[in-house]
């Protein structure tokens, strides 16, 4: 949720420099809580000079610890430790409503028919219909407006040619289209995609989401999460796990952006495997060893940002697998 917030923040540094709206540009500064824009370049001709003056603004933000200029005009901003740290409880509490933004306010799409990638003649008539929904789902998230969906007349379609294993099941099918990236053959082996091992990204996101459910269970048994004091997230997993959660809002809307929900797919498998490695530590609820700080709120955290996630790929998030 921080780069929806740093989105709005450099939109309000642009309008009081008197500059046109420009789009921020976000991407990693090189550690949790940093994040540089590209925004000044398309602002004029002296990037450098007009980053400083938006950095000069972005500094009077509280929860900005400190804003600079890199490079040839690249604003590299730092959020404060308690920013990063509070997210946790952020979006937790606001579920799915923690991958959504106003990036795409003004822009409408067409929302085509739901797709049923089961039903499709080929794989590869399966991806182009499931891209062009999740894409219109990720602008949805993103604040653009859907319009109604076009429905072509009726015809007869072929007998669908996908016999998937009865083990994948569509959540697997789904998600195993959505990260194939376009121009691309869709190879797709239902035997794989069925498989529980971590490498099978079908498998891995949805078992992280369980996985932290786990963790939030085990704070609710008796004596769960009072035998264990609170502190604030400070290790180095815990940093680069909430720094993976900032991101949510801005890779929805990056995506839908860019036609490409692939990318948002795979933000979901980074994602999925930082969870897994931070909550599978002793430190965490529900590890198998004993936990030594209570993290509560970072497994709800990370249970919410993975389930909002799949929400928007039409995949189940599961509770237990």
């Amino acid at each position: 949720m921080i780069t929806r917030e740093l989105r709005e923040a450099i939109g309000r540094a642009v309008a009081v420099s008197g500059l046109a709206p420009a789009e921020p540009g976000l991407r990693p500064a090189g550690g949790p809580g940093r994040y540089a824009s590209s925004v000044a370049f398309e602002l004029g001709e002296n990037p450098r000079e007009i980053a400083g003056r938006l950095a000069s603004w972005l500094a009077r933000e509280p929860w900005i610890a400190q804003a600079d200029v890199t490079g040839p005009g690249y604003l590299t901003i730092t959020v404060t430790p308690g920013t990063l740290t509070a997210l946790a409880d952020r979006i937790a509490e606001a579920g799915p409503a923690s991958a959504s933004s106003d990036a795409l306010r003004g822009v409408t799409l067409s929302a085509p028919p739901a797709a049923d990638p089961l039903a499709a003649a080929t794989w590869e008539e399966a991806r182009a219909a499931l891209a062009a929904e999740l894409t219109a789902r990720l602008a949805a998230a993103a604040g653009a407006t859907l319009s109604a969906p076009h429905c072509p007349e009726r015809t007869v379609a072929p007998p669908p040619a996908i016999s998937p294993s009865p083990a994948a099941g569509p959540d697997a099918v789904r998600f195993a289209l959505a990260r194939v990236v376009p121009g691309r053959p869709v190879l797709i082996d239902p035997e794989i995609i069925a498989r529980h091992l971590p490498d099978n990204p079908a498998y891995a996101v949805r078992y992280a989401h369980a996985r932290a459910a786990s963790g939030v269970r085990w704070a609710a048994t008796p004596g769960g999460a009072e035998a264990v004091p609170r502190r604030p997230p400070a290790d180095p997993g815990e940093r680069v796990l909430l720094d993976a959660l900032s991101w949510l809002p801005e890779r929805v809307a990056v995506a839908a952006r860019r036609g490409r929900p692939d990318e948002f797919a795979r933000y979901l498998e980074e994602l999925a495997s930082v969870t897994i490695a931070t909550l599978s530590s002793p430190s965490y609820p529900g590890s198998a060893r004993a936990p030594g700080s209570d993290r509560l709120a970072l497994a709800r955290a990370a249970q919410a940002g993975l389930a909002a996630g799949l929400e928007l790929l039409g995949v189940s998030a599961p509770d237990r697998m």
